[in-house]
């Protein structure tokens, strides 16, 4: 038993390796630092500006795993994205409240814009994504105006240009997920009850037999997303629950990558040229 967890530890060093090309301090509070992973599209010309994609993880705003989105990362770097897996502070590591998670969530944004040129990103092409309480931080920069970290640049936008939403907690008022933590600081942090003229274009993955989300708090927030003129795309999936996009779940993944691709291509964050991947 030892030597099989040994090297199912030794497999996943090796894959985080590979996969995991750089690294930066996008932020330090008191003795905490917080990384950005990055993942790079190979032969990058540095004449070009190149889309940037950034995942934050879930876990109910208390844990959670960093390389939860690796795997799509490698994917979308491979479309020619520069891809991020942000790191935050949550209440297990950090003994810290969802507050922090989305001062922190702005703060990697408003790094990776600040430092675009260097990251060979456009600043004008930045595409937000998490699931479930990562979800709830994504569509968050867009929506939320409070919270943000006293030490940061707020004349640098937070704001990403699209979303990309996997099962996202996006109602945390009463009845919604996380109400008990949050109280009445609902009404400026929960991003269902903040949709406005001029939210980013949104995909908004969800299963139908999700416990944590109903479908009818999803199709309310793609309605009132459409009232103030913004796209929002909802796929909903029969027979699944939370957090059936994960790569373990392969079918799935592989459905929800392709429709991510579609629609990051129809806004022409991915050449219309480029053919999909062939999907075994």
């Amino acid at each position: 038993m030892k030597k099989k967890l040994f090297t199912s530890f030794l497999l996943l060093f090796v894959s985080l390796s590979v996969f995991s090309q750089e690294k930066f301090l996008y932020k330090q509070i008191d003795t905490t630092k917080l990384y950005l992973e990055v993942f790079y599209p190979e032969n990058m010309d540095a004449a070009e500006k190149y889309p940037a994609m950034i995942f934050f993880f879930g876990g109910g705003w208390n844990g959670g795993n960093l390389h939860q989105f690796i795997h799509h990362a490698e994917y979308f770097s491979k479309k020619g994205i520069v891809c991020f897996l942000v790191d935050y502070r949550v209440k297990r590591r950090n003994g810290t409240t969802p507050f922090e998670s989305l001062k922190d969530a702005k703060s990697a944004i408003r790094y990776i814009r600040a430092n675009a040129d260097n990251l060979g990103v456009d600043p004008e092409k930045i595409i937000a994504s998490g699931g479930s309480a990562g979800g709830h931080l994504a569509a968050a920069t867009a929506l939320i105006k409070d919270y943000n970290e006293v030490t940061d640049d707020t004349t640098v936008s937070c704001i990403p240009d699209a979303l990309v939403l996997f099962n996202p907690v996006i109602d945390n008022g009463p009845g919604g997920y996380g109400y008990d933590r949050i109280g009445e600081a609902y009404k400026n942090f929960s991003p269902l009850h903040n949709i406005h003229k001029g939210a980013p274009p949104t995909i908004f993955f969800l299963g139908k037999k999700d416990k944590l989300i109903p479908v009818v708090t999803a199709e309310y927030y793609k309605m009132v997303m459409e009232k103030v003129g913004s796209r929002c795309d909802l796929h909903l999936y029969e027979g699944q629950g939370h957090g059936f996009f994960n790569y373990r779940n392969r079918e799935i993944y592989y459905a929800t990558i392709k429709e991510t691709e579609d629609f990051l291509r129809s806004l022409g964050y991915i050449p219309s040229e480029q053919k999909p991947d062939t999907i075994k």
